[in-house]
């Protein structure tokens, strides 16, 4: 949204669209790839401007920028240190035609208008501005618990799925293991101290396999997800299925949301998520800012929350399966202790006793405890 010089508003006349650069590790060539098109598209006669750029660097990715309009960063003070950020105001107030922006998934510094890059692309693409973005596959929210066993990095900074469900264009900047593990060797990703340790670390063969893989298919998986919605449109069809998370204060409910959504993508269903408190029992703080981060977490998934209070915790989450037709439920392996499991009906074998004869599916996820 602008103002005129009469101060009225003007609203962008369409939404900007979104470009995702994708890649299985850093060093894939993401961010030269995006400057190699956006270098095209300038010898055309589009206005292109750089709005942050992350060289970590590597020249060859500096020399690539060179020629392309850069808006300088603005500068944040955070614990008496002064950090470089991207200036979002600096770009809606140029208004160029397109803006590169690097690193979707980081996190912007404390006290800045908004907490994530990508809530920064939101309010420019908001703004009818393109955006070039880029990203590696291991900051895909859904995918941070299967990366963490893969890698045995817990990746702090992540991105809602629906960034790459919403972007107009995905592209894969696909290498092979080997040929990454060359430009590591050859000093083209990291300084020279860093390459040793990362070679025994994230970047195992056997890791950046895995990673390719998972890569290539979230982009098969989008373009199917869209020839499959296409078909729907055509035929006039609804969604049929509807899958239903159940979430408790346990920590493993985060990991549950995100098994929950990968199956709801795959299925092409709506996602819910349920958790249901104890009338007579007041959450910790702790407890309180868990399921906030479930319903925050579930919300990015483009699903639904569903928060209630009852002593009968199986009955209920049975009634919400019929009143929203639930076809798959979701729910944790119990973290009691099996002795206490023996002396009465398991709230799994209540629940699966209460949604028999009802068509619905029952999912217990085994996570770490």
């Amino acid at each position: 949204m602008f103002y005129s010089s009469d101060n009225i508003y003007i609203l962008p006349s369409r939404r900007g669209k979104h470009k995702i650069f994708i890649g299985m590790a850093p060093g894939v060539g993401k961010t030269y790839k995006m400057l190699e098109e956006a270098h095209e598209l300038k010898q055309d006669g589009i206005d292109v401007v750089i709005g942050i750029l992350e060289t970590h660097g590597r020249k060859e990715t500096a020399m690539k920028a060179a020629g392309i309009e850069l808006i300088p960063q603005k500068a944040c003070i955070h614990h008496n240190v002064t950090l470089q950020e991207m200036d979002t105001d600096a770009i809606l107030q140029r208004s160029p035609q397109l803006v590169l922006v690097d690193e979707l998934a980081h996190t912007n510094v404390p006290g800045s208008p908004r907490e994530k890059r990508y809530q920064d692309v939101e309010a420019i693409l908001a703004a009818g501005i393109d955006v070039y973005s880029t990203v590696n596959i291991q900051h895909l929210e859904s995918l941070n618990d299967l990366v963490a066993r893969i890698t045995g990095v817990v990746v702090r900074e992540r991105i809602p799925d629906y960034l790459l469900d919403e972007a107009d264009a995905v592209i894969v900047i696909d290498v092979t293991p080997e040929t990454l593990e060359e430009r590591l060797q050859e000093g083209k990703i990291y300084a020279p101290e860093k390459i040793e340790q990362s070679l025994k670390n994230f970047f195992q063969r056997g890791n950046l396999i895995a990673l390719r893989e998972l890569a290539l298919r979230e982009v098969a998986d989008t373009i199917e997800e869209e020839a499959n919605s296409a078909n729907l449109a055509r035929q006039h069809c609804t969604i049929h299925e509807q899958v239903l998370v159940c979430v408790s204060t346990y920590p493993d409910s985060v990991q549950l949301l995100r098994r929950g959504a990968r199956i709801a993508n795959y299925m092409n269903a709506r996602l819910y998520a349920v958790f249901v408190g104890n009338p007579e029992r007041f959450l910790t703080k702790e407890e309180s800012l868990h399921i906030d981060t479930c319903e925050k977490l579930c919300r990015d998934f483009g699903g639904e929350f569903l928060h209630y209070k009852s002593q009968n915790v199986a009955n209920t989450i049975a009634q919400v399966a019929i009143d929203h037709h639930i076809t798959q439920i979701i729910v944790g392996e119990s973290q009691q202790p099996s002795w206490k499991r023996w002396l009465k009906v398991s709230f799994t074998q209540r629940l699966m006793n209460l949604i028999r004869h009802k068509k619905i599916d029952l999912h217990i996820i085994s996570t770490d405890k």
